[in-house]
């Protein structure tokens, strides 16, 4: 049996049917919680460390490392991500 594959748009939010305004935020979202999950393992914090560091509970850390992305609005991504001292900027395409 043959499987069929089709090339990415470049975003799975596209690919798997959101609108691209819906998908463009979902990648941000996904994008900054990864970015936050490798800073935590890189500096090797616990969860409570991080909670500290993050201004947050240990829970809401929880709720990040497990990629538990519908519980975080991208300001509050954006937020956590200046708390670890990331600088966050916005690339357009032109």
């Amino acid at each position: 049996m043959r499987e069929l594959m089709v090339k990415s748009s470049g975003n799975v939010f596209i690919d798997l049917g959101y609108s691209p305004e819906e998908a463009a935020i979902l990648q941000m979202r996904a994008d900054l919680m990864a970015k936050l999950r490798q800073f935590i393992e890189t500096n090797k914090l616990t969860q409570a460390n991080a909670a500290k560091r993050l201004c947050i509970s240990q829970s809401r850390v929880s709720d990040l490392v497990r990629g538990k992305w519908e519980r975080f609005s991208l300001e509050m991504l954006v937020t956590l991500a200046t708390r670890a001292g990331m600088h966050v900027s916005l690339k357009t395409a032109a």
